[in-house]
């Protein structure tokens, strides 16, 4: 069967510049999903392309996702991303991914020796704000939950995030291995503090020795994540094929805008995100506060008196005269004195 890996592909499409056999998994990545991989593995890749290095991505699905995993797999773990904008497309190889583990494929027990690797630096998340298990009117770790009641009860076969997180960093210290950062890169408001909540709740109900390790050697900086990147469909796909000149099952298409805003505590290193334009910054809080009010504020405005109005869309609004200069208005005029 042709795939990506398989084929000469178009001289327009950007293929992977650097050596894929140098990479390692430096980074373990928890839910290869669309929004990760049109995003933190696309920015990763960028960085590989301008200065090499090993800062390889080792993907992980627990109890879904193997048929993508096959399928990335089938293809040397590349895939593809179209970036569409009004004055053209690009269509990207992303060549940062190399190794990927799936619990129906693999075993939950390599998943998380995976963890354990002395060159994992960096775990990252995107898992939805429900796969951190916190009870949302606490913020504290849902006991009540069905996976954490599993981990506290057999903890070193963990079904959960925390609990994987956990028993991960438990086997590191007893091993005498660096911790790894914990990163979480969901878009949901103050995500470091929601992990960190979600990790120290499990270790105190295993060990409050654990836990005082735990917040003592692992940090877990806060992110602001920001890309629209829609859920793959038999068009989108059919569309991308065209691009390659051979299918791609695990291709995603993305608007060409990206914004990564990131705290810099890593306790094990990182790669130069930087130089892919990342924003690496001390404190997150007034990036959150800027996209809430300028980004979401403007769009709800927009959808409310767009809907109103009889437009079926945003982007129907934003061609309009009236709304344009309103939405203008309302972002420089209300809004941005706020920040």
């Amino acid at each position: 069967m042709k795939t990506i890996a398989s084929v000469t592909l178009p001289h327009h499409v950007h293929a992977p510049r650097y050596d894929r056999q140098q990479l390692q998994s430096r980074i373990v990545h928890f839910g290869f999903g669309a929004f990760h991989r049109a995003h933190q593995a696309l920015l990763t890749d960028r960085v590989l392309n301008a200065q090499g290095g090993d800062w390889g991505i080792c993907e992980i699905s627990l109890f879904s996702g193997d048929q993508l995993m096959s399928q990335l797999r089938a293809q040397n773990h590349l895939y593809t991303v179209l970036e569409k904008g009004a004055d053209g497309n690009q269509v990207i190889i992303v060549g940062a991914v190399h190794e990927c583990l799936n619990a129906k494929l693999d075993s939950l027990a390599a998943i998380i020796e995976k963890f354990c690797e002395p060159q994992v630096a960096i775990v990252s998340l995107t898992i939805t704000e429900k796969g951190y298990c916190i009870d949302p009117a606490t913020g504290a770790l849902d006991t009540s939950n069905p996976r954490i009641i599993h981990d506290l009860q057999t903890p070193e076969e963990p079904h959960s995030a925390p609990g994987i997180l956990v028993e991960a960093l438990k086997r590191r210290r007893e091993r005498g291995l660096t911790p790894f950062t914990v990163l979480s890169c969901d878009n949901i408001p103050d995500n470091g503090h929601v992990v960190k909540n979600a990790v120290l709740g499990m270790a105190e109900k295993r060990s409050p020795e654990l836990a005082g390790w735990i917040k003592e050697h692992v940090s877990f900086p806060g992110t602001m994540v920001d890309r629209i990147v829609p859920a793959a469909t038999d068009e989108s796909l059919v569309e991308i094929s065209q691009h390659l000149g051979v299918n791609d099952p695990c291709a995603i298409s993305c608007e060409p805008f990206i914004q990564w805003v990131v705290e810099d505590n890593f306790v094990a290193g990182r790669p130069a995100w930087e130089v892919a334009g990342v924003q690496m910054v001390n404190d997150v809080l007034p990036w959150e506060e800027m996209k809430l009010r300028m980004l979401n504020g403007s769009h709800s405005f927009l959808a409310y008196l767009g809907y109103l109005s009889g437009f079926a869309h945003i982007s129907d609004c934003m061609q309009d005269r009236a709304f344009r200069h309103a939405a203008r208005t309302l972002m420089l005029d209300e809004q941005a004195p706020t920040l």
